[in-house]
């Protein structure tokens, strides 16, 4: 199984740090935000991993190189300085990612989810890892009903950036830029996304503040 780590984005909300480092680069506890996905990653036995980069992107591609200090294999597709969004970088990466369903992880993030839960071969065109709301999202995003991930329904989880998704699910997509959340919802109503509710550690590090704070807990913890 491959997996593809989400790591165009612009990272507009954390600037000015990310106005001289790609944001899965920013350090926390000590390492690499990315490098604790990917080590997460091939501790599942998933190591051929593609990188998606835009803004910043050679710094990814000379920090991680061809992923062996990971014990992984990395490859790397470039999207320019704007980025594709969600779905367009993964439409733009398909030909890296090959046939057979593959793990996509949003590089921001910060988890514990143990990623051999994931299904290997998801009964429809994908499958959601759902979360708690989070203070910052308390409207949610979808709802989780008898495993099945709906637009509808009570109560609504927030999407936890953790997906497995089959190629076929981007077939329709034109190249270019392209976000996840329409596509998903369209397969949605087709009754094709299956997901999971995950209660453990998750953080969106998407400011600065929540940066420091993760930063902090992870050295305290060590």
């Amino acid at each position: 199984m491959k997996a593809m780590v989400l790591a165009a984005g612009r990272g507009e909300r954390m600037r000015p740090l990310t106005d001289v480092t790609p944001k899965p680069l920013l350090k926390v506890g000590g390492d690499y935000l990315i490098a604790y996905q990917l080590r997460s990653l091939v501790a599942a036995g998933i190591t051929d991993i593609v990188i998606n980069h835009a803004w910043l992107g050679e710094q990814l591609e000379q920090a991680l190189g061809d992923g062996r200090q990971y014990g992984a294999q990395i490859r790397y597709s470039a999207e320019g300085d704007v980025g594709l969004e969600t779905a367009g970088g993964i439409k733009r990466a398909l030909p890296l990612l090959g046939d057979m369903p593959f793990v996509v992880v949003n590089g921001d993030v910060w988890s514990d989810f143990p990623f051999t839960s994931l299904p290997k071969t998801p009964a429809g065109l994908a499958h959601l890892v759902l979360i708690d709301n989070p203070l910052f999202h308390p409207e949610g995003d979808f709802s989780l009903q008898r495993g099945q991930v709906q637009c509808e329904g009570e109560p609504k989880l927030t999407f936890s950036g953790i997906g497995v998704y089959r190629a076929e699910l981007f077939e329709s997509l034109s190249e270019g830029r392209s976000p996840l959340a329409p596509l998903l919802r369209l397969a949605m109503m087709k009754g094709v996304v299956s997901g999971e509710y995950y209660g453990g550690s998750w953080v969106d590090v998407g400011t600065p503040e929540r940066l420091k704070t993760l930063d902090h807990e992870l050295l305290m913890s060590k």
